[in-house]
């Protein structure tokens, strides 16, 4: 009833039923940038202080800045159409150490977008109610995070359609407060006028030339707020509609044009309208209220309006739950972070990713009692790191390949100019905000980025070991033996679960012998292919791994057909390793009447905690199941020293 039935993977129209239109790309990974304006435009409005002339200015460069930034991840989806974002680019164009540092700070600002998005949700909400309700807002923020935990493990597609209401509820009512609010300033457009050019004078007087540049650079880059999220698209490109770097620029289309018009245009009522902040109140809710003041029903707007903005923001958490574990399941499968965080479930979501993501975001709401301004900060520092690192790669990568493309120049261009304003933004934030949570989030990050280089490390040197296994056996099965057929089923018949093709098989093959000698004359080699994250990339993915799981279990019939014994293959495919291979013991069960099964398991000289974390403990609960079945399965170690 919660999660929704598993889905089936033999399904042909399995991708095409979980996939993204344009439209509802836009709503799940959209509305990440485009709720941003929620909060960036006010933090850069008011560090203007009383130079706010230069509101005009900012509007400009703020949708400039959204235009380069996302024509940039245009090209970024053209060069990488499966998708990734900053890790893969990172990785791919500036190495493996450029790669992690990228891919953890992805997973900590993913974690700051669940985060300041139900924060600045709960701001919004609370605008408009009593001052006495303040104390509700941390225990319904709380509530919003476990509600997009559950709606997001049932999968990334229902989610959107059951918030694309809600989202389109806030571009109509912000499109009715910016185009209303120009309009109704539209006669006291002269006097602004005149007001923006006395003040200009003014502050030349007072600042200089430099003075008025550094404020507003100092202003602009405190706003970079307004930029996250724009990423989003990139690193969700596996789960749009085919075809896909189509509809992943078309949603970079939507999501630039609305967040562009959006951001400029309150930034530019804040000015008409001389909106000052008010406390437990934001800018926003303040230009809701002025503008309506002599309307209708203008009270009920102002409700509509903040509750549209602060249930997009409840939206825009979708980014951090769509994205972040898609982060993790790509670092899970180059041995970054424990391999359990590419597994999928029944409803094809990377459920181990989204706990993740739930659960951190909620710690870290809790260690900030939701306080905005400092998430913000938190949050844009790893944002523009990203940024910079993929835009650096990018350049580097479009000067290179130079003699290979036609328009070369524009390219150079586009991603030099979209470097050096995010490496602008990262730079200022970090100095004027370090001591205002800049230095949690560099920290955490960097204990992120060690960490995983300690598992990699660790999976590196069992990998090593267990290549070592293999250098002994290797000639077993080398010579390309005809399989022999099982004839008599009521013999004594050994079923060996193998997952791949390698030395931990083989020796649990030959051990099975030396423990049992002239017991078993027959053997049956059972094998799942799983879909994990890594392999699920489109509606073939099922075929190809159900061939390349062929292929393994032929290898073993080779091996059996040199030991001189009969042999068979029985091989599934699903998300959950264990209750597939239960399912096709069971089938054994049926077919030879005296089998014993048997597994291998990778065993450590001195058992630590953290092993059980970084290596699936399959074989243990495989057998758990069987002993209930009444079966009898026996796991033989394979040793790592």
């Amino acid at each position: 009833m919660v999660f929704g039935k598993p889905r089936d993977l033999r399904d042909k129209r399995i991708f095409h039923q979980i996939s993204l239109i344009p439209f509802l790309a836009w709503v799940g990974l959209g509305a990440d940038g485009l709720s941003s304006s929620a909060y960036g435009p006010e933090e850069a409005f008011r560090n203007l202080g009383s130079h706010i002339y230069l509101a005009i200015g900012l509007a400009a460069m703020t949708a400039l800045t959204v235009f380069i930034i996302s024509a940039a991840y245009r090209g970024i989806i053209e060069e990488f159409p499966h998708g990734g974002g900053g890790y893969v680019v990172a990785t791919k164009l500036l190495g493996k150490s450029a790669g992690v540092a990228s891919g953890c700070a992805l997973l900590v600002d993913y974690v700051l977008t669940i985060t300041v998005s139900v924060a600045a949700a709960g701001d919004a909400l609370f605008s408009f109610m009593p001052l006495g309700w303040a104390a509700m807002k941390l225990p319904v923020e709380i509530f919003f995070i476990f509600g997009l935990t559950t709606l997001n493990l049932r999968g990334a597609r229902e989610s959107a359609i059951a918030l694309a209401p809600v989202f389109l509820l806030f571009v109509f009512t912000h499109l009715a407060l910016i185009v209303g609010g120009i309009l109704m300033r539209a006669p006291a457009l002269p006097a602004t006028a005149i007001e923006v050019g006395t003040g200009f004078h003014k502050g030349l007087g007072t600042l200089g030339i430099g003075g008025m540049i550094l404020l507003f650079i100092h202003a602009y880059s405190l706003g970079g707020g307004t930029y996250t999220g724009i990423e989003a698209v990139s690193n969700g490109l596996p789960i749009m509609r085919e075809p896909r770097v189509q509809t992943a620029k078309r949603t970079m289309v939507y999501m630039a044009t609305s967040l562009a018009f959006t951001a400029a245009g309150l930034l530019v009522c804040y000015l008409l309208w001389h909106v000052t902040p008010e406390q437990g109140k934001t800018m926003n809710a303040v230009l809701s209220e002025r503008v309506t003041a002599h309307m209708p029903l203008g009270r009920t707007l102002v409700i509509v309006t903040l509750f549209s903005e602060s249930i997009l923001l409840v939206v825009a958490a979708q980014a951090g739950f769509i994205d972040g574990p898609r982060v993790l399941a790509n670092m899970a499968v180059d041995s970054w972070v424990p391999r359990r965080f590419a597994a999928l479930s029944d409803r094809l979501t990377t459920h181990n990713g989204i706990v993740l993501m739930g659960a951190t975001s909620l710690a870290a709401l809790l260690y900030t009692h939701g306080d905005v301004g400092q998430l913000v900060v938190m949050y844009s520092i790893n944002v523009f790191l990203t940024f910079s690192l993929s835009m650096f790669g990018m350049m580097r990568h479009t000067w290179q390949e130079r003699r290979k493309g036609a328009h070369w120049h524009r390219k150079a261009l586009l991603f030099s100019s979209g470097f050096v304003l995010c490496a602008t933004i990262l730079v200022i934030t970090v100095f004027e905000k370090f001591r205002e949570g800049g230095w949690i989030t560099l920290g955490v990050t960097g204990l992120v980025i060690a960490l995983c280089f300690v598992i990699r490390a660790h999976y590196r040197e069992v990998r090593m070991k267990l290549a070592q296994l293999y250098q002994d056996v290797r000639h077993i099965g080398a010579h390309a033996a005809a399989p022999i057929d099982i004839v008599d089923r009521n013999t004594p018949t050994a079923a060996v679960l193998v997952p791949s093709f390698g030395g931990i098989g083989i020796h649990t093959v030959l051990n099975i012998f030396r423990a049992f000698p002239n017991h078993f004359k027959n053997l049956v080699f059972i094998s799942v292919g799983v879909i994990d994250s890594g392999g699920f990339k489109g509606a073939d993915a099922v075929d190809a791994l159900e061939e390349s799981t062929r292929e393994m279990l032929k290898k073993y019939l080779m091996v059996a057909a040199e030991l001189g014994v009969p042999a068979a293959v029985r091989f599934g495919i699903g998300t959950d390793a264990v209750e597939e291979a239960e399912r096709l013991c069971l089938g054994v069960m049926k077919e030879f009447p005296v089998v014993t099964f048997f597994g291998g398991k990778v065993v450590f000289e001195r058992e630590r905690w953290y092993q059980r974390l970084l290596h699936n403990e399959t074989a243990l609960a495989i057998q758990k199941r069987l002993y209930w079945a009444g079966a009898t399965m026996v796991v033989l170690p394979a040793r790592v020293t």
